[in-house]
């Protein structure tokens, strides 16, 4: 066990995102920066995940500034990491070379210090270039594995062991991390990142980890995980005990539940242990007053109302009761032991006594990421089908397997998740599984986003994909998003630089709509006039006609990402027409019908409604 520590706050990434959304604003996020500075954390993850497009979708700030500004405020005290998907970056598609240059070199230029890189995949093949140009612009490239379980296979019965048929054997066991990891670090990984994004690692499991990867390999290691199923505390101080280099906390009003173990506990552990983090927790405890504000305020405009906080706990001058401090050395020595009950029921009851939330068994029980589990439940509460949620919940494991087992991390999570539903959906309506697929499934399935960490059956890629062979994604054929000139702004261009262009290329409709709305400010600020928007909008209104043809129509909510056809095409039953975003994934609609477009009662942007008429075909 080493004498020293370094620590990584997620608060204002991580901790946001898993907690509140990602709402922070930029006058929020400043009212913490000046005690960061003083706060000395070895690094601090502000950018990446799902920063950049909720700053845009939300907040209408530019995600660049937020990184540029605090880098301006912090300097050089703190590392800023992003979290970032290998191929894909922050986005769900795979990106060429040129485009993952240019977001690196962009990125380090405005004050990134470090980039987490994973892919959810685990397939090596897809952080090669993100490694390459971190380290070539003067980043550190942090590589993590996400760590996944198995599915609880089924037995196979009698007659198909009669046949030959052998029980599914184990595919993420330590030598699968650990290959991972040395694929990883023979690429030029400054550091691995064992990356628990559901929380599910069990303090054995890690404390073997650990000390697997700090025998196997020279770079540092790091220690990520969450608190939602009851591990996330008693793994981290395993994790210490076993000799981790780095692990990851945050601020404590914005710890515990779905975001990672508070600092402060972590802190009264390596005290404890005789081991130096090297932060300044005077520091810590003014971000924390602004925390508490900031979590009110969050609360709030995110959920309507306030939300259970922990009872306020400030390690330097707060006094513990006894049986709460002997809990602290009761987890200590059981960590110690490798005393796994003890170490867990001593930590539940050091969290339960400030107040944290309770282990969410059902998460714990489904073996998928607290924030998947959410979306799913949202999606379910969209379309009034919540009493599906629990068939949808026994189709993960069979939906994932198909698809070739999956780690459950963004955005396979988001893809295996929505799928489920959609095939809850179909069995409720009496078609068959796999009727309504995403365009991310059918790409996962394809081979687009990688190897699977098991082969797909090639009959069921048919199925899915029209193909029986893996394509992986030709880069060769990316295509640039469109860059306009925007009349109502002036007639300047929509992404006025390499950018607000890298913004488009990850976030084509959300930045589309964020830099409009950025220019044409900026030319009203000017003195001109705005465009007559409304009268077109009227004109056009007015041009629909009664419908008496055939309807394609949504078979979700969602927003409309692209129409496809125009009036007075002629389409062919099966033919794409529309786009549609709906889960968070890509939904290609189709029509039933051929003949030719006669009016298109939709468009880009638009939000619709389940059944909504999108096409009128005759």
């Amino acid at each position: 066990m080493a004498k020293s520590l370094k620590i990584r706050d997620l608060t204002l990434r991580d901790g946001q995102q898993s907690s509140f959304a990602t709402r922070m604003n930029q006058s929020q996020i400043d009212r913490c920066l000046p005690f960061y500075k003083d706060a000395n954390f070895y690094a601090m993850e502000v950018w990446g995940g799902a920063v950049p497009d909720s700053v845009m979708r939300y907040l209408n700030e530019n995600p660049w500034t937020r990184l540029e500004t605090i880098h301006k405020a912090v300097g050089d005290v703190s590392k800023l990491t992003a979290l970032s998907r290998g191929r894909n970056l922050f986005g769900y598609a795979p990106y060429t070379d040129e485009i993952i240059d240019g977001f690196c070199r962009n990125a380090i230029e405005s004050g990134l210090g470090i980039m987490r890189i994973f892919d959810a995949l685990n397939d090596v093949n897809n952080v090669k270039s993100t490694i390459k140009y971190v380290k070539q612009y003067g980043g550190m490239a942090d590589c993590a594995v996400c760590y996944t379980v198995d599915p609880k296979y089924p037995e196979p019965g009698f007659f198909a062991k009669l046949f030959g048929k052998k029980a599914q054997k184990p595919v993420f066991t330590d030598e699968y991390f650990l290959n991972k990891a040395k694929q990883m670090e023979a690429l030029g990984a400054d550091m691995i990142t064992i990356k628990d994004m559901s929380g599910l690692i069990p303090p054995k499991r890690v404390s073997t980890l650990v000390k697997l990867f700090k025998k196997n390999l020279r770079v540092p290691i790091d220690f990520h995980t969450h608190c939602t199923p009851g591990y996330g505390l008693a793994s981290v101080l395993a994790a210490i005990v076993a000799g981790v280099d780095v692990v990851d906390t945050n601020c404590w009003y914005f710890s515990g539940g779905t975001g990672a173990p508070a600092i402060e506990l972590i802190y009264v552990f390596c005290k404890k242990l005789g081991i130096d983090t090297g932060v300044n927790m005077e520091a810590v405890a003014k971000i924390n007053t602004q925390l508490k504000e900031i979590r009110k305020e969050l609360e709030l405009s995110v959920f309507g109302k306030e939300k259970p906080a922990p009872k306020p706990f400030n390690p330097l001058t707060d006094q513990l009761p006894a049986e709460i401090d002997a809990e602290f050395d009761r987890a200590i020595k059981a960590a110690q032991a490798e005393d796994e009950a003890t170490l867990l029921d001593a930590c539940h009851k050091i969290e339960a006594h400030f107040g944290f939330p309770a282990p969410n068994e059902l998460v714990k029980k489904a073996e998928i990421p607290g924030g998947m589990y959410s979306n799913m439940v949202a999606q379910l509460q969209q379309l009034k089908a919540e009493e599906i949620l629990p068939r949808a919940m026994e189709l993960i494991p069979t939906v994932r397997l198909a698809a070739g087992l999956p780690p459950l991390v963004t955005p396979t999570s988001q893809i295996v998740g929505a799928q489920a539903v959609s095939c809850a959906l179909d069995e409720k309506a009496g078609r068959a599984m796999y009727t309504n697929k995403s365009s991310q499934f059918v790409a996962l399935v394809k081979g687009e986003y990688g190897e699977t960490p098991v082969k797909i059956d090639p009959e069921f890629r048919f199925k899915i994909c029209g193909v029986r062979e893996e394509t992986p994604y030709d880069t060769s054929k990316y295509k640039m998003q469109p860059n306009p000139e925007l009349p109502e702004a002036g007639g300047v261009k929509l992404a006025a630089n390499e950018k607000e262009v890298l913004l488009l290329e990850l976030f084509p409709l959300v930045a589309k709509t964020f830099l409009t709305d950025q220019k044409k400010k900026a030319y009203e600020a000017g003195a001109a006039k705005e465009a007559p928007r409304q009268a077109e909008a009227a004109a056009e209104t007015t041009a629909r006609q009664a419908i008496t043809g055939n309807t394609v129509t949504a078979p979700l909510p969602g927003r409309i990402i692209s129409v496809k056809v125009k009036v007075g095409d002629t389409i062919k039953s099966g033919d794409e027409v529309v786009v549609l975003e709906a889960m968070k994934m890509e939904n290609s609609i189709t029509s039933n019908y051929a003949g030719k477009v006669k009016q298109i009662l939709v468009q880009e942007g638009e939000n619709v409604a389940t059944e909504a008429v999108l096409i009128e075909v005759e």
